[in-house]
C-alpha cells in the first residue's frame, strides 16, 4: 500500500522558516527513553504506516531537498521515493505526479504533512476497495473542506465555503489505484483546473461516482500558522498526559536520513 504525502507547498503561512514547513519540530519521540524533537510531517508518515502503508511517496518541490536529506530512503518498516512537483500548481497536481508508481489494484492513502491529529490508528478503518475519507470535527469548518453526507455516502465536499452546512472536514483519503486513475483522467478532461481535491470529487461524483465518509476522528490541527503551531502542541500534550492514548509522541523509529541520537552519541 502506498502513502502519497505532498510536500511541495510553500507554506507561506508560517515562513519565513530556513527549512521546509514539513520539518518543522513539533513534539517529541522517545529513543531509548530519552525524549528528542520530531518533525511534524512524522505525525502523518507514522499514521500511514500504522493504518497500512509500507511505501511511501513525498511530492516536493525542486527547492526542499532537505526533506529528501531528512527523510532517506526509509522510515521505519517503509520504503520512500520522490517525484518533484516542478510549480506550485495545487494538491490535485501534485497528488497525481505519484500516480505512475501506482498499481490499480494497490490501495492509496493521501494525507496533508502539517496536521496532527487522533485517533492515531483511523486510517486503518478506511476500506481497501472504495473512495472513502476520514473525517474529524471542527469548530470552524469554513476554514477546511467540509464534507457533507447522506448516511455514510459523500454528498458534496464544501471547498472553504463560508456557510458550510457540516462540522465535519476531511484529514485524510483512500482509494484504490484504479480510482486515482479515473480522478486523474477526469482532471485531465477539465483541463486541470481544480486546484482542491474537494471540488474535483465533487465532479466525480456528480458523473456518478462514490465516494464514503468515515466520522472516526476525534481532534485535528492544521499546523501551517502560528496559532495551529501553538494549538498542536497543546493537543499532543493533552494526548500525553491520557493514560494509553497513543499517537502522542512519533515511536516508529527514524527517519532513514537521519540516526538515532543514541547511536551518534555511542560513535
Amino acid at each position: 500500500m502506498w502513502g502519497i504525502v505532498p510536500a511541495a507547498g510553500r507554506g507561506s503561512r508560517i515562513q519565513p522558516l530556513a527549512f521546509s514547513k514539513e520539518l518543522l519540530p513539533v513534539g517529541s519521540r522517545l529513543d531509548h527513553g530519552i525524549e528528542r524533537p520530531c518533525a511534524v510531517s512524522e505525525y502523518l508518515v507514522e499514521r500511514m504506516i500504522r493504518g497500512g502503508a509500507d511505501k511511501l511517496c513525498f511530492v516536493i518541490s525542486p527547492g526542499k531537498s532537505d526533506i529528501l536529506d531528512y527523510y532517506g530512503a526509509a522510515y521505519g518498516g517503509a520504503s520512500i521515493a520522490y517525484v518533484v512537483q516542478p510549480a506550485a500548481a495545487g494538491l490535485c497536481d501534485a497528488i497525481f505526479r505519484a500516480l505512475p508508481l501506482v498499481a490499480d489494484d494497490e490501495p492509496v492513502i493521501i494525507g496533508l504533512p502539517d496536521t496532527v491529529w487522533f485517533p492515531a490508528d483511523a486510517l486503518a478503518l478506511l476500506p481497501d476497495d472504495a473512495l472513502s475519507f476520514l473525517l474529524f470535527p471542527v469548530e470552524r469548518p469554513e476554514f477546511f473542506d467540509a464534507v457533507v453526507l447522506d448516511g455514510d455516502a459523500v454528498r458534496e465536499i464544501q471547498v472553504k465555503q463560508a456557510d458550510a452546512t457540516s462540522p465535519w472536514i476531511w484529514g485524510a483519503f483512500k482509494m484504490p489505484g484504479r480510482t486515482l486513475r479515473a480522478l486523474h483522467g477526469l482532471w485531465q478532461r477539465r483541463d486541470g483546473r481544480d486546484e482542491y481535491i474537494g471540488t474535483l470529487v465533487n465532479a466525480y461524483l456528480a458523473e456518478g461516482g462514490r465516494a464514503l465518509g468515515l466520522r472516526a476522528g476525534r481532534s485535528y490541527v492544521d499546523v501551517g500558522t502560528l496559532h495551529g503551531y501553538r494549538a498542536a502542541i497543546g493537543l499532543l500534550s493533552e494526548a500525553a498526559a491520557r493514560p494509553g492514548d497513543s499517537g502522542a509522541r512519533v515511536a516508529l523509529g527514524w527517519p532513514g536520513g537521519r540516526p538515532a541520537l543514541h547511536a551518534m552519541v555511542r560513535e
